[in-house]
């Protein structure tokens, strides 16, 4: 017969290894320009860019990422018949735009496992619940004291996009957060 005044203390579930890995190599763009200029260059790049704030399209191994009203990253494989810059520069030729190539600049990195929401939250500021930071959202962001953009391209993988001179140390404190969080 239990004790109503005993209570059972539960033990936390079992460590669930995240796994941190570098994405894809990719070509990367910054694009800005008007709404003229997002549906041509999606049209070029065989997907439709997203006109919704903080969302991601996706069209085969292409992706592009809303970042602000006229300003989208272009993610794309690095290898293609036509250099990506002359397939944009045709697309998008009579038309006001800037198409910066970052690919130098930056790199990405894929967060996945079931506590990488958890992870993500000892640096960002976001609320990462999957009801407020759904999949298919991105955004501009922080990680402790550097830029990412931030997507979600799952329920429990995250795309994370950082400087290449921020890379290891953001590399190194989402390693060292999810072994605080598999040990605790």
């Amino acid at each position: 017969m239990s004790d109503p005044m005993v209570l059972e203390r539960t033990w936390p579930p079992p460590p669930r290894d995240p796994r941190i890995a570098t994405a894809p190599a990719a070509t990367r763009f910054i694009l800005r320009g008007d709404p003229r200029v997002m549906s041509a260059a999606g049209l070029a790049l065989g997907l439709s860019l997203p006109v919704d704030a903080c969302r991601a399209a996706v069209g085969g191994a292409a992706a592009g990422l809303w970042l602000g009203p006229d300003e989208t990253l272009l993610l794309l494989p690095p290898v293609s018949d036509r250099p990506w810059r002359d397939v944009l520069g045709e697309a998008l030729s009579g038309l006001t735009h800037s198409l910066v190539d970052v690919s130098h600049r930056q790199t990405g990195l894929e967060l996945s496992g079931p506590d990488a929401d958890a992870i993500l939250a000892v640096g960002c500021p976001l609320d990462l619940h999957p009801t407020a930071f759904p999949t298919g959202m991105c955004t501009r962001t922080v990680f402790a004291k550097c830029e990412i953009v931030l997507w979600r391209k799952g329920p429990a993988l995250f795309h994370i996009e950082v400087w290449r001179s921020f890379r290891a140390y953001v590399l190194g404190l989402l390693e060292m957060a999810g072994e605080e969080l598999t040990v605790s």
